[in-house]
């Protein structure tokens, strides 16, 4: 397999290890139901990434992203040349001296490969990584996907309609469209589909004992290959010989034709005279194998999927252009649908831009009654609570959408390189790692009460931390629990309690976390 080489590749091969953990911090008035298991979070898609990792890993169906194309424009709201002075930063702290000689595809490549390894970690094994792309990147990102998904586990590259509009370029060109390229994690446990089909059209004017039908052509264009289809056949009712229009061919061998004829699946048209001419091929309900159309490399090749579109939905929302060159909500929702058709899931999107990803999970979840649930990671800080989440909360409020998400920001690190807590960590850290680990929901730190740190589901959870390995669940502690028939959780070192103590009061003990999986 080919392997590609780049000014800073080595520093940043294996830099995904060296992400220390960083606690997600719920930001309560920018969130909307925080119960929600959906999660914007603003911070560096690398930490964010991270910091999902001890609760993801593995976990996630659906990933779109939609990284800047590095195509040079600096006039975008999202810096799209790789430049921003975070991305910089970045890149002098990891790269250090040698990035200053960097091109632009060299900057562009050490930003993105420790992020696709964090995200092929995060992604299930019958999940699916969508990436849209245009002629800037594609032939980096597929030799760097191949290294870090493998080349068997390549999909397709599809392609998008980018734009109607005629604007050549000095050269007389005019390219209208950009790529999807999909990968997965493992390619044998996936099967993507197109948008259910519909059977309106399907009838039953004959009473054919098979059931409903609708008509097909028998004939299709000729090509070298089909000569030996080229045959007359004699029509029943006219006794005479007919034969496919000039320039077309039979689909079916003569054998099958014939048998056709008999037992009705080809039926001969009847004019207004009452004469008969030509003929339609009847094609069964029953024999629909698949309610999906095929998932193919021109699934949004029409107009349907443009950047105009896109503009529409944003308009729709903001009463202004807010976000230059996002997706439209349709895009993403036949996107989503290919690889969640059971309306379950996580989707994850760390560029999330102006929410698009977010507001396509919602819209789909409305129409099939799904459960599917959204992360949304955005870097940019003029970006994440104006734009993404005031997309979200406006698609909620415009069109009913059921449920809610939480704002997140990026915390302390609570973990080091080596997975070990680390010595600064409080008590406060720990509640709010525990409590994200059991209810996938961030705590509300007002809550905390003592050792109790919340609750949900009937089920309370508590913290005995007093500092490491000091920590012990006896009788003593037993005075804490609330006078509720509610399960208790509680997290401690050691537990002196017996099995009978503990069923008594509803305790299940865990031991305190002081270390996660390196990843």
């Amino acid at each position: 397999m080919a392997s590609l080489n780049w000014i800073g590749k080595e520093a940043v091969v294996n830099h995904d290890n060296d992400v220390p953990f960083k606690l997600l911090k719920k930001v309560k008035t920018a969130s909307i139901d925080d119960k929600s298991e959906n999660l914007v979070i603003h911070g560096d898609n690398l930490e964010a990434l991270k910091a999902l990792m001890p609760h993801y890993t593995g976990k996630i169906k659906c990933i779109y992203i939609d990284p800047p194309y590095n195509t040079g424009n600096e006039s975008w709201v999202y810096n799209d040349k790789v430049n921003s002075p975070k991305i910089k930063q970045w890149l002098g702290k990891v790269v250090g001296k040698e990035s200053e000689d960097l091109t632009r595809h060299d900057k562009w490549l050490c930003m993105m490969y420790p992020r696709m390894k964090l995200l092929r970690d995060l992604l299930a094994d019958d999940g699916v990584i969508f990436i849209s792309i245009d002629d800037n990147e594609i032939h980096h990102l597929k030799i760097i996907m191949n290294e870090i998904f493998g080349e068997n586990n390549f999909i397709m590259q599809a392609i998008r309609k980018s734009k109607t509009a005629n604007n050549k370029s000095v050269d007389g060109t005019n390219t209208q469209h950009e790529y999807l390229l999909t990968y997965a994690k493992c390619k044998g446990n996936v099967f993507l589909n197109g948008e259910r089909k519909t059977f309106e059209l399907y009838t039953n004017p004959d009473n054919d004992k098979n059931g409903d039908w609708i008509s097909d052509n028998p004939t299709a264009n000729l090509d070298g290959r089909k000569k030996k289809n080229v045959f007359s056949i004699i029509n029943p009712y006219t006794k005479q010989k007919d034969t496919p229009p000039k320039g077309r061919h039979w689909n079916f061998s003569e054998t099958d034709i014939k048998k056709f004829i008999k037992n009705g699946k080809i039926i001969f048209k009847k004019e207004k005279n009452g004469s008969q001419r030509g003929f339609i091929l009847k094609r069964y309900k029953k024999d629909i194998k698949s309610p999906y159309h095929t998932f193919d490399s021109l699934y949004f090749a029409d107009n349907g999927y443009t950047n105009s579109v896109a503009t529409r939905d944003i308009y729709e929302l903001f009463g202004f252009k807010a976000f230059e060159y996002t997706k439209p909500v349709e895009y993403i929702r036949k996107i989503i649908q290919s690889i969640t058709r059971d309306g379950e899931g996580i989707v994850l999107d760390s560029f999330a831009g102006s929410g698009t990803t977010g507001h396509a999970v919602l819209d789909l979840n409305k129409e099939d009654g799904g459960n599917r649930k959204f992360i949304l990671v955005e870097m940019e800080d003029k970006v994440a609570k104006d734009i993404t989440a005031e997309r979200v909360k406006g698609a909620i409020k415009k069109y009913k959408y059921k449920d809610g998400f939480e704002y997140c920001e990026l915390g302390k690190p609570l973990f080091n390189e080596d997975g070990q807590i680390d010595n600064s960590c409080g008590f406060k850290e720990l509640a709010t790692y525990i409590y994200f680990t059991e209810t996938q929901t961030n705590i509300d730190t007002k809550k905390i009460s003592g050792n109790f740190i919340g609750d949900e589901v009937e089920t309370e959870y508590y913290l005995i931390y007093k500092g490491r390995n000091r920590n012990d669940l006896d009788k003593s502690f037993l005075k804490n629990l609330k006078k509720t028939s509610d399960a208790k959780v509680i997290y401690a070192d050691r537990c002196f309690l017996d099995d009978k103590v503990l069923e008594k009061h509803g305790i299940e003990f865990k031991q305190i976390p002081y270390e996660v999986k390196v990843y």
